[in-house]
């Protein structure tokens, strides 16, 4: 065992690495080694089974443990290990089935039992207005869910018939298969494909649910959707799923909500953004101007000389955190000095004489057209 390298070496990992970054390691080189990925590269498949290995006993906590304290002699039988682990006839294939399925797009193999499971889920989505995802609201769904049989009471079975042992997995609900792979010999547990893993058969089907156990009713559910939800978060209602498998409980009902666009709002985070327009006088004297937010109308008082664009903050008026209901964001406003695009003549002669008056300030002078003179005089002589 001397011409081995260190597992933890091969792997790229301290010795003190967690599952999840020993994992996360051999991800990589699996990934990168793989004979599918190497074809024909005979120093890449030697990695790759280097790779395997290492990984086959580190991610074993009871193979590491004996590793850790004997090194590789824990499995030739020296120094006071185990001894004994053959790594050709090891059962790889929780391994294969953990990462190579996800790495190159194969099935999930992973061991299996006739034990309760709990139902899948299932999917659906409600659709909101902007003030409701602020205030919060009570939705109302109807949809199809799967509930238990009323004729053969979720057995399946005809009234009067009773389920058979299944034939092909012996009642077991599981079935091995073994097959060569580079390290030998590969065992892969998985679920009876005839009774689907219950170890039972049913010969004389109910007539109304066609040997399911269940029937297809339109339920009414109750959706509370909490006050500050954002679009596309989803609501988990527990157990309001498919049915579970050999008396496991029922899967969950997700509420994807949609949130409808506000014509005045726009939310970021738990904040909110809009814009108020003022007019030309309440920008120039200033004054109270009343400003639109989600809890009604609020009254702001802007400065003299505010110009356009200027952007005011309203504390506390945004939206509620999901945590704390009480806890809210910001509402930002940006202010808009609107100009007038029709004037009657006694407004336009207002304007005029009220940019005279601002001319006149500007070149504050007793007698402007006397300097010019003085002016024109100095330059010609």
């Amino acid at each position: 065992m001397a011409d081995k390298r260190d597992y933890y070496e091969v792997l790229g990992v301290s010795r003190s690495a967690s599952d999840d970054e020993i994992k996360k390691a051999y991800r990589q080189l699996a990934k990168k080694y793989h004979p599918d990925a190497n074809p024909g590269d005979k120093t890449a498949e030697a990695k790759f089974k280097e790779a395997s290995e290492a990984y086959a006993v580190l991610s074993d906590a009871d193979k590491r443990r004996q590793y850790d304290q004997f090194g590789h002699s824990a499995f030739d039988g020296g120094a006071g290990g185990a001894g004994g682990f053959d790594f050709n006839s090891m059962d790889m294939g929780d391994i294969f089935g953990d990462i190579f399925g996800d790495l190159f797009g194969g099935g999930r193999t992973r061991r299996t039992s006739n034990g309760p499971m709990k139902g899948p889920n299932v999917r659906t989505g409600v659709r909101i207005t902007f003030q409701e995802a602020v205030t919060g609201v009570d939705k109302e769904l109807e949809l199809n869910l799967k509930e238990e049989c009323n004729t053969c009471h979720g057995t399946g079975a005809k009234p009067g018939t009773s389920t058979e042992t299944c034939k092909k997995c012996g009642g077991k609900g599981q079935v091995v298969y073994t097959q060569q792979s580079l390290f030998g010999m590969v065992r892969n547990v998985q679920t009876c494909p005839d009774c689907n893993g219950t170890g039972k058969v049913i010969k004389d089907k109910c007539p109304d649910c066609y040997g399911s156990g269940y029937v297809s009713r339109r339920k009414k559910i109750q959706v509370s959707i909490p006050a500050g939800i954002d679009n596309g978060q989803s609501i988990r209602i527990r157990e309001k799923g498919e049915p579970g498998t050999n008396g496991g409980e029922r899967g969950d009902l997700l509420v994807e909500v949609t949130v409808s666009r506000h014509p005045i709002f726009q939310r970021q985070d738990y904040d909110i953004y809009s814009t108020a327009p003022i007019s030309f006088v309440q920008a120039a004297l200033g004054g109270d101007v009343r400003i639109s937010t989600v809890d009604g109308d609020v009254l702001y008082t802007v400065k003299p000389g505010t110009q356009t664009d200027t952007k005011v903050r309203l504390k506390g008026k945004g939206v509620p955190t999901l945590r704390n209901k009480q806890v809210r964001g910001d509402h930002y406003v940006t202010l808009v000095v609107q100009v007038p695009t029709k004037l009657t003549n006694e407004q336009k002669d207002a304007l005029e004489k009220f940019d005279i008056a601002m001319k006149k300030g500007d070149t504050d002078s007793p007698e402007p057209e006397k300097e010019k003179e003085k002016s024109k005089k100095k330059f010609w002589k």
